[in-house]
């Protein structure tokens, strides 16, 4: 049997191009969230989860789960993680020009939240290995950069060995001839609710 059905792509929040599927047909209404991070209010704006003034009525809805458990019932909020790291990296950046810091970031996507507002608030751009990746979000380009006489790292590593004492994934151990002091921040949920009571 044939039937029509309407296939809408939601932005989903979690990466850039990451998206949610609402699936509409004679049968109902069905929403596949995969992995997202919405704010709170955010699904309250978007125009094609509606119908009117009313939500859609969704009949079915396939929840990415990962964090459904008890320990991760305190999530901080996005903007709650982002001041606590915006006053971080302001107090250990501001002591010398070899203070830095290293966003220790095991995806290659999904913080460019992070990237753009430490380089809005901070005037200090991220290192990063490559540009390739942004090259399709200009909006992330002006803050990030291959230059690695910056305060703010997110320069990934493949081998753990390679990170330790003054010395950064880059490779960098000094700065105008001074080592480096540095501290790594590990911008993680699953890490957060591993090690929280």
């Amino acid at each position: 049997q044939k039937e029509d059905i309407e296939v809408t792509l939601l932005p989903a929040g979690h990466c850039p191009g990451s998206v949610m599927f609402l699936f509409e047909g004679g049968n109902g209404t069905v929403l596949y969230t995969g992995d997202f991070r919405l704010a709170k209010g955010e699904a309250a704006r978007m125009k094609l989860l509606h119908s009117g003034t009313r939500v859609k009525d969704i009949q079915s809805v396939y929840l990415d789960t990962t964090f459904c458990d008890p320990k991760f019932y305190h999530i901080p909020s996005r903007e709650e993680c982002l001041n606590g790291i915006l006053e971080l990296v302001r107090s250990w950046t501001s002591l010398t020009q070899n203070h830095v810091v290293w966003l220790n970031c095991k995806a290659a996507y999904g913080y460019e939240y992070l990237f753009i507002n430490l380089s809005e608030e901070l005037g200090i751009k991220v290192h990063v290995n490559k540009l390739d990746m942004f090259r399709n979000m200009p909006e992330i380009l002006y803050h990030v950069t291959t230059d690695r006489c910056t305060q703010i790292h997110a320069c990934r590593h493949w081998d753990d060995d390679c990170i330790g004492g003054n010395r950064l994934p880059c490779g960098m151990t000094c700065q105008n001839g001074a080592p480096l002091h540095i501290i790594s921040i590990k911008p993680s949920t699953m890490w957060f609710g591993e090690r929280i009571k």
